[in-house]
């Protein structure tokens, strides 16, 4: 007799790829739209289903997980990071948890230089300038920026997304700088004549760029607090592409409006899609809705490894991207 099949919710639309695939592998209920779940339909796909997809937009707490069926086994999240998903409650009740490591480096550290450069060449001023029409002409003092070349960049979490943004870095001339738990290998800090330090204080305040690339957990909710923000440089700018909770976000607009902090670039925010308005209208600030993984390429790669994820669970295997808590 064939094996049955998995059943398996997905509560985001995904690439039209990964779908078709799901469809072809297991018993999968699709979204007909791109809304995310409501609490109670998040609670009740939970209670019928052996495997649950969720995404970022999901907060999986324990005390959704409390009204989990028996059958739910596996939560196969599409997605890197895992800081909506109690990871400790779903272990105590024998349910697995997997993400997509690996696959968003490069689509991250691409956004995190568009965003230095943007920021620093005042992309955003001149390109505003120009589809109100109210450009005039060249002239040898409008909208001076100032060059990437020589500037020194701080690296906050040199982790896979971390290196590929110093890799573009120094191939644009700049000063490599990191702040990490761990010294990353000698062999990588020689390729990239990157410079550790111990203390972030003592980093942030001698760089001229900081790039927040380390994952959110309790330990760096509000990292970079209004004192740290305070020891940088007036000149240097703050770009992040990681998890919007890492930076005081009010302290942050406070510096920006000051003209404390010279600039920023941000993809991500402390309160998800609720952006602070005093944020808005800014020019020495750019602002994007969380693209830094949103590629054609990157997205179909995250749901072909939660395909793998959930087909080796079904094979009766531990998924190979499984989560297990305090791995944050």
């Amino acid at each position: 007799m064939p094996q049955q099949r998995l059943s398996v919710v997905v509560t985001r639309r995904l690439p039209e790829p990964v779908e078709t695939r799901m469809k072809e592998l297991f018993d999968v209920s699709l979204r007909d739209d791109d809304t995310p779940m409501s609490r109670a339909e998040l609670a009740t796909a939970m209670r019928g289903a052996d495997v649950l997809v969720p995404t970022i937009t999901d907060t999986i707490d324990a005390a959704l997980i409390a009204q989990a069926g028996e059958k739910l086994k596996l939560i196969a999240n599409y997605g890197a990071g895992f800081d909506h998903i109690d990871v400790s409650t779903a272990r105590q009740r024998g349910i697995l948890v997997s993400n997509t490591p690996g696959v968003l480096a490069d689509d991250t550290a691409d956004m995190t230089m568009a965003l230095i450069l943007t920021v620093m060449r005042r992309f955003r001023e001149g390109s505003n300038l120009m589809q109100k029409g109210k450009w005039e002409g060249w002239s040898p003092t409008a909208l001076l920026g100032t060059r990437v070349t020589g500037k020194r960049l701080g690296i906050l979490g040199m982790g896979r997304v971390g290196t590929a943004v110093a890799r573009r870095a120094r191939a644009c001339g700049m000063q490599i700088h990191y702040h990490n738990r761990r010294r990353v290998h000698p062999g990588v800090e020689s390729e990239l004549e990157a410079t550790w330090w111990e203390s972030l204080d003592q980093m942030v305040a001698r760089m001229d760029i900081l790039s927040i690339n380390c994952p959110h957990t309790p330990a760096t909710f509000h990292l970079m607090n209004a004192r740290r923000l305070k020891l940088m440089k007036p000149s240097a700018v703050v770009v992040n592409t990681s998890r919007g909770e890492v930076i005081d976000e009010n302290a942050l607009t406070r510096m920006l409006r000051a003209g404390e902090i010279a600039g920023a670039g941000l993809d991500v925010f402390e309160h998800g899609h609720e952006v602070n308005p005093r944020l808005r209208g800014l020019d020495n600030v750019m602002l994007l809705p969380h693209m830094g993984s949103a590629t054609t390429e990157g997205r179909i790669e995250m749901g072909e490894k939660v395909i793998i994820n959930i087909k080796t669970f079904a094979d009766g295997h531990r998924p190979p991207d499984q989560v297990l808590p305090g791995m944050l």
